[in-house]
């Protein structure tokens, strides 16, 4: 048998021990555990490092009025204050003074569930959310997102069963919601996206009679929507996440008939036009997406037929997605922060385990 030098082995051998290092990097290890289990909780990443995990629900969609810290540096969750009013599937927006917006979502109202207009503030450095103007719409399953100028605009969303077409803007120097410029198309379960020159991408979602393929550009310097480029595939619950290029990149989501996508799209700002990129490896929808220090995006979780675990990369250069290690648990409706570490913080979900038993309160890390 012929002998390999050690300088042939070296050049051959490397490269294939780096890219099993790498691919070995690249795991979900769990962390402390929330001391309440919940899923359609919030989760937000505060000025000084930590996340706030802030409502969510229960079995029997029991809202919660709890509220806790992850330390990253302990791993650890421990009690901060709670809501003044138990919600899920609310949003949650870091303001532009550190403080955290929470608005609207679902409370329990007797045997039936309603939206809401209240809306609070959770400053870290009491530990204490207090309550702020409320909206001029009861709204959930609505989109945040925090302007330029340090507003936040809530758009569309459903009130009880009707879908809107409206929007409002959140003034943290005066504590009030006023009313701004309606949607082309109302819609929920759609995605907002703020571009590098300040216009928001609202796009797809769906309405009481089917599921929708038009975008549209809020323009904050004058309140008004217009119509861009449509996405290829009608689509809701997917996610849209901006990449390092000013491209907006969506995956997944939903269809007529159950369908879970697979497919992915690029927007593209200077064109205003949407075009495919590489398909998901595992059709979901409800996912999370997270842009990585790297440029890739990190997708995990969702739903397929029921929660899942697969986890998978998008690397922006390529166009491809690539199946990276599974999360420990099961998740859906599951929030995801990206840490100043680098690393992913997953808390919570539902596994789809029947009863509470599917609530979780475990968390886990993606660590490159």
């Amino acid at each position: 048998m012929q002998k390999i030098s050690a300088k042939i082995c070296l050049s051959l051998c490397l490269p294939v021990l780096s890219a099993g290092l790498a691919a070995q990097a690249q795991t979900w290890s769990y962390t402390g555990s929330m001391e309440t289990p919940r899923a359609s909780e919030s989760a937000t990443l505060l000025n000084n490092g930590q996340v706030l995990v802030a409502g969510g629900r229960q079995r029997g969609f029991f809202q919660l009025n709890t509220a806790e810290l992850y330390n990253p540096s302990t791993g650890t969750f421990t009690s901060t204050g709670n809501l003044n009013t138990a919600r899920n599937s609310h949003t949650a927006t870091l303001l532009e003074n550190g403080q955290v917006l929470i608005a609207g979502g679902t409370a329990q109202a007797g045997s039936s569930t309603v939206c809401l207009t209240s809306a609070e503030l959770y400053n870290p450095s009491t530990g204490k959310f207090t309550p702020t103007g409320n909206m001029t719409t009861a709204r959930c399953g609505q989109t945040a997102t925090l302007l330029n100028n340090g507003m936040v605009l809530m758009a569309a969303g459903s009130n009880n069963g009707n879908v809107l077409g409206s929007a409002e803007l959140y003034n943290p120097s005066t504590g009030t919601f006023t009313a701004t410029g309606s949607l082309k198309t109302a819609r929920g379960g759609h995605t907002a996206t703020l571009l590098e020159n300040g216009d928001v991408l609202i796009a797809a979602g769906g309405t009481a009679t089917g599921y929708l393929a038009s975008a549209e550009l809020y323009t904050p310097s004058t309140g008004t929507f217009a119509y861009t480029g449509s996405l290829i595939t009608a689509r809701a619950t997917f996610t849209a996440t901006l990449l390092q290029n000013g491209n907006v990149m969506v995956a997944g989501g939903e269809n007529s008939g159950n369908i879970w996508l697979a497919s992915a799209e690029l927007y593209n700002p200077s064109t205003g036009k949407f075009t495919a990129t590489g398909s998901l490896n595992t059709s979901r929808f409800g996912q999370t997406a997270n842009l990585l220090l790297s440029g890739d995006v990190l997708i995990a979780g969702g739903n397929h037929g029921g929660a899942i675990s697969s986890a998978e990369l998008y690397d922006p250069s390529s166009g491809t997605f690539s199946v990276t290690a599974s999360m420990n648990t099961k998740r859906q409706i599951q929030p995801s922060v990206l840490l100043n570490s680098g690393d992913v913080l997953v808390p919570g979900g539902f596994s789809g385990d029947g009863g509470n038993i599917g609530y979780q309160a475990t968390a886990e890390l993606f660590v490159q």
